[in-house]
């Protein structure tokens, strides 16, 4: 039987121009009510959610503030006081998106829509702390990288070697699936690319302490001076440039980074959605770039991963991601990534196959992974 879902494309280039209470038991984490934030400190954490023009609803139904562009959470980061950036807008709403809405438009012109974050999502989200966040297979033990949570994050990714190199971008395209996971686990499926201490991730992810719900949706992770965060929930976040794209859908996306800042496009068409001002980083390239399946455990068994079965080299029936490229450190475009490593922490829960074969050279270089998860 065919599991094929819809494919999503990411895109991340480097053009330069001019909380929940943990009790440890057999090194898992079983998770529980919070007591830690007080209302004066969820209050303080609520003010992420900036005054907006108006609610609109998606068609699921999900509220989004359209807010000022300039008046986004990551405009108050220290280093955009000083910012000049000016966007280029039409004078009429591009509706690209809007059958994502229930208003068939989006937001007014001048305005993005950013979700609105509860009391619920504070006391879910926050309560994890680091143990919860995402992360790269190079904080596991093999480069001996220490890591308290090591054995709770998994991985069955195709990844560059960590050998001193400088890439200034990644490509990849990878059909959506729908793991399955307890409330205290994710699944996700993305690119990464490690900028020193720092990161950007985004891919698809079935995350219900960060969605609320089991379906796959689109995220973005970025971990920038001391700060991490998803989507617009800090001041390290994304700046949406779009007035009808929400995060947090079910979408195909892509970016690529120009005028020196890392942006994220959508669609064959390339659509700019948002970027991260280069100043954000410690480094301007990336040290190494990994795309596949990332997990977290909690507690066993752990989540699936991908469609929940381990990888036998078939198009039609595996989770991949394809067509994978980097942009070295010449700027050209590398579409073999011959020196890519396969690694899985692993195979008892999850596999990874990255090669390229004949009969599917139209998808490029191609990275099947999955598995049903750990004492399945």
């Amino acid at each position: 039987m065919e599991v094929r879902g819809p494919v999503m494309c990411v895109l991340l280039m480097c053009y330069i121009f001019g909380h929940i209470i943990t009790s440890h038991n057999s090194c898992f984490i079983e998770a529980g009510s919070s007591s830690k934030y007080g209302d004066l400190e969820i209050e303080k954490k609520r003010t992420i959610n900036k005054p907006a023009v108006k609610i609109i609803k998606t068609i699921h139904g999900e509220k989004y503030g359209c807010v000022d562009f300039f008046k986004q959470p990551a405009f108050d980061h220290p280093s955009m006081k000083n910012h000049t950036y000016h966007y280029k807008k039409g004078e009429t709403n591009d509706t690209g998106f809007g059958y994502l809405w229930e208003n068939g438009v989006g937001c007014p012109i001048g305005t993005v829509p950013i979700r609105r974050i509860t009391k619920d999502d504070i006391l879910g989200l926050n309560s994890l702390e680091d143990i919860y966040t995402p992360r790269s297979s190079y904080n596991t033990t093999t480069y001996g990288t220490s890591d308290p949570y090591y054995d709770q994050h998994h991985f069955a990714v195709g990844r560059t070697p960590n050998k001193g190199m400088v890439f200034n971008g990644a490509t990849m395209e990878l059909c959506i699936t729908a793991p399955k996971v307890k409330p205290s686990q994710f699944s996700s499926a993305r690119l990464h690319i490690q900028m020193g201490d720092d990161f950007i991730q985004m891919g698809i992810t079935v995350n219900p302490l960060l969605y609320k719900d089991d379906q796959p949706r689109l995220f973005v992770y970025t971990k920038a001076g001391g700060q991490q965060c998803y989507n617009h929930q800090c001041d390290v976040g994304m700046i949406s440039v779009r007035e009808d794209y929400p995060m947090g859908m079910s979408m195909l996306p892509a970016s690529e980074r120009a005028n020196g800042n890392w942006w994220f496009e959508f669609g064959k068409d390339a659509d700019e959605i948002g970027f991260w001002p280069s100043n954000l980083f410690r480094q301007s390239s990336g040290n190494y770039v990994e795309w596949g399946g990332e997990v977290f455990t909690a507690s066993l068994p752990g989540p699936q991963m991908g469609y929940g079965i381990f990888p036998f080299e078939h198009i039609r029936y595996d989770a991949y991601v394809k067509r994978v490229a980097i942009l070295d450190d010449n700027y050209n475009f590398d579409t073999k990534v011959d020196y890519m490593e396969s690694f899985s922490d692993d195979n008892a829960g999850y596999k990874v196959i990255d090669f390229v074969k004949s009969e599917f050279q139209d998808a490029g270089h191609i990275i099947f992974y999955g598995g049903p998860g750990l004492d399945h």
